[in-house]
């Protein structure tokens, strides 16, 4: 009898079994998405510089949270939009969010941010989630980012010099102990910007490197 060929897990599985397990903490929490979404010292001034942002549009703009997570960070961002889509590849977390979360303009849809389409949208929001995928899928969804005028990206990086985009396998961890971190603009993503203006960058402690915020501005 020919012996079953386990097949290799899917982002999906290893995101849902993250959230499952509490592997980025909050284990008080049914959904915790880290401290990058839950930290103060992270999210108020980051909060700060994407509401500045959003106010600067003449008319209230169409935004799509891509892996807006347990959404501790977008609730703050609704009211300064017209709609507000929040997509995410866990389907229970997106349940949730649905049951906990109750506004007109906001939406939530579960997909695959590699593989499926996107919404469309004035403005792309990617907080911390290019940084747990592989180059493969980073380069999927790069290859969908110039459909979009604005992509606000945010990314947890090293101090200093540091070697862009080393691959990884999808899951909980970075690319930090690397020495390395996730930019778009360079191989192999070579995204092509018309400009680009960073909004917000926090300095971690015990040199556990820094999370960087980037508007750019698409051709």
């Amino acid at each position: 009898m020919a012996k079953k060929v386990k097949k290799p897990w899917q982002t999906k599985d290893v995101m849902t079994q993250i959230y499952e397990m509490n592997l980025w903490g909050g284990k008080d929490f049914d959904f915790y998405s880290g401290e990058g979404s839950h930290h103060p010292k992270i999210v108020k001034p980051y909060l700060k510089a994407i509401k500045t942002f959003l106010k600067s549009f003449e008319e209230l703009p169409i935004i799509c949270d891509l892996g807006c997570g347990d959404f501790n960070i977008g609730k703050h961002l609704v009211e300064y939009t017209k709609k507000y889509i929040g997509v995410d590849i866990v389907e229970a977390l997106i349940e949730r969010n649905k049951k906990k979360f109750n506004a007109i303009k906001l939406d939530f849809r579960c997909l695959d941010l590699a593989k499926d389409e996107l919404p469309k949208a004035d403005c792309i929001i990617l907080r911390q989630v290019l940084q747990h995928l592989s180059n493969a899928e980073i380069k999927n969804i790069v290859n969908k980012l110039k459909n979009y005028k604005y992509v606000i990206l945010t990314e947890h990086i090293p101090l200093g010099n540091f070697t862009p985009n080393k691959d990884l396998i999808s899951g909980q961890g970075i690319r930090l102990k690397q020495n390395s971190g996730v930019n778009i603009l360079k191989p192999p993503f070579n995204f092509k910007v018309k400009d680009k203006k960073q909004l917000d960058e926090c300095v971690l402690e015990n040199n556990k490197g820094r999370i960087a915020t980037i508007l750019f501005e698409v051709f």
